[in-house]
């Protein structure tokens, strides 16, 4: 993992979205409009002036739809691949472990449904030679969602979205960077949740934290919708 453009950008795209209501009754989160676009488009724009090259989605519900509107990407400016869930819903953990054989020696994952204000390359500055994954932070103090995260004088100390505590000030930013070994430790053909993966890198120390400054938005809500919208259109403005 040397540079963005050998990079892949694995994006969890395979969930139902049911808290957008009927927005998402015929379409995948990834199609909704969003200041007269697809959200992905945003997505991917975003991706694009990062000098990111290579995406993987990984995909679920709704599959066929996202792969007649992307196609391989090549309009885009990227190259685009696919991982499918199959049958059975794998949840996010499961999702990254059956990418595992388009992930090369790492790959970054991405939430489906976030825009993000962060500096990719920064973050793949910050692995250590040693480690296995950066997780993005965020000082949220409980303000966009529960908070998960012990940050304490630049160190990531604590990671869980079951046991909240007091000290946990920040969240995940929605982004992280992990090596090819970190993927592997997901237990093959059966559901997780990223969650755990990542809880248990941060209790070895083997996963480490990159502080952003500057919040992120989401679509996994009406609320989060609007929010989003209002972002894009003040960037474009």
């Amino acid at each position: 993992m040397n540079d963005l453009a050998s990079t892949p950008v694995l994006i969890l795209a395979g969930g139902k979205a049911t808290r957008l209501g009927d927005v998402t009754k015929s379409i995948p989160k990834a199609l909704v409009p969003l200041a007269g676009k697809p959200f992905i488009d945003h997505q991917f724009a975003e991706l694009r002036e990062q000098g990111v090259r290579d995406v993987v989605m990984c995909v679920g519900h709704f599959a066929d739809q996202l792969r007649d509107y992307i196609d391989d990407g090549a309009r885009f400016g990227l190259n685009v691949r696919y991982s499918e869930d199959g049958d059975t819903p794998r949840g996010t953990g499961g999702a990254v472990r059956r990418a595992l054989p388009l992930v090369g020696a790492g790959c970054f994952v991405l939430y489906g449904d976030t825009l993000l204000d962060v500096d990719y390359a920064k973050v793949l500055a910050a692995l250590p030679v040693n480690g296995l994954g950066v997780m993005t932070v965020f000082r949220n103090q409980n303000s966009f969602d529960k908070s998960n995260v012990v940050w304490r004088n630049g160190r990531l100390l604590r990671y869980s979205k079951a046991d909240a505590t007091e000290d946990m000030t920040h969240i995940d930013y929605g982004l992280s960077l992990l090596r090819r070994a970190a993927v592997e430790r997901v237990p093959p053909g059966a559901p997780s949740d990223l969650a755990e993966l990542y809880s248990a890198l941060v209790g070895s120390g083997e996963m480490v934290g990159y502080e952003v400054t500057r919040r992120f938005y989401e679509i996994g809500s009406p609320t989060g919708l609007r929010e989003a919208e209002e972002f894009v259109l003040r960037k474009a403005a």
